[in-house]
């Protein structure tokens, strides 16, 4: 009898697991299934997900982009901006990590918290500071305005590095220093190889808020040429005429290929970032 209960509720929990897994996943089916309908069919019958007959021209017809700009242009620009950003994010927030984890300054505490109130900061409110400080530098309209802050360090990053490396032995630290090691030594040789399922992590995370940027690429990019495929996407959607609705869901579907690929192949490193455990003592 209570072998049968617990088959039950395993058999409950299962349904409602892929219930819930269904409902969250759906509006991406819709889309990938929308990007290979007719214009007049995708809003005419949302509910249906399965085309009368398949599209495929949409994807041709998106990757030829606009204003004689293929969208290769807009990916290879997403590319750029996103790891070129990614690679000084994961650095800066690195050192800056470890500065707060392994030094003793003073008041290290009280620039700690500094840090982590930044985080609370919308967007919006230092938007117009930094849109003004871009312009008089003269970076407005180029990649500057959306890369060169990454190199300054990312509080969320920060922060979980820092929790990562506290989980880290400090007789590692001691040993190193008795062999002559340096703080640099400690961090290039110690401390990054052990922290590289953190560093993932954060790569992840900078990647995917980099590529979906929209409203900084909105602010800073005033170039066809120059936009990442977020800020071309909405160029589909032209209100004084028809819009191409099935070549831009054949190109937001291309959009998050990057990131489904990267975190197919990475989940295991970002498992173990977030739990931040590290070693044990």
């Amino acid at each position: 009898m209570e072998h049968k209960k617990i088959k039950t509720k395993s058999v409950i929990y299962t349904v409602l697991v892929l219930l819930g897994g269904f409902i969250m996943i759906y509006p991406l089916i819709w889309m990938v299934m929308s990007s290979f309908k007719e214009n007049n069919e995708i809003f005419s019958d949302a509910s249906s997900l399965i085309p009368s007959h398949f599209k495929f021209e949409n994807y041709s017809n998106g990757w030829a982009g606009f204003a004689g700009i293929s969208f290769s242009v807009f990916f290879r620009n997403s590319f750029i901006i996103s790891i070129i950003g990614t690679i000084g994010a994961v650095f800066s927030s690195a050192v800056v990590a470890f500065g707060f984890a392994r030094t003793r300054f003073r008041s290290r505490a009280f620039w700690f918290v500094c840090m982590l109130i930044t985080m609370m900061l919308p967007f919006q409110i230092i938007m117009i500071p930094q849109y003004i400080i871009f312009n008089q530098l003269g970076w407005v309209g180029t990649f500057l305005p959306l890369i060169v802050p990454s190199y300054f360090g990312g509080a969320f990053f920060i922060f979980l590095i820092v929790q990562f490396i506290y989980g880290i032995p400090r007789d590692l630290d001691e040993a190193a220093k008795i062999d002559g090691c340096s703080y640099y030594g400690i961090f290039a040789r110690i401390i990054l190889p052990l922290i590289v399922p953190a560093l993932v992590t954060c790569a992840i995370f900078s990647f995917m808020w980099k590529w979906d940027d929209f409203l900084g690429s909105l602010l800073y990019l005033n170039k066809p040429s120059t936009y990442p495929v977020s800020l071309a996407l909405k160029m589909f959607a032209d209100p004084t005429s028809i819009s191409d609705w099935g070549a831009m869901f054949a190109m937001a579907t291309l959009s998050v290929v990057p990131i489904f690929v990267i975190f197919i192949f990475f989940q295991k490193y970002l498992v173990e970032g977030i739990s931040t455990e590290g070693l044990k003592g």
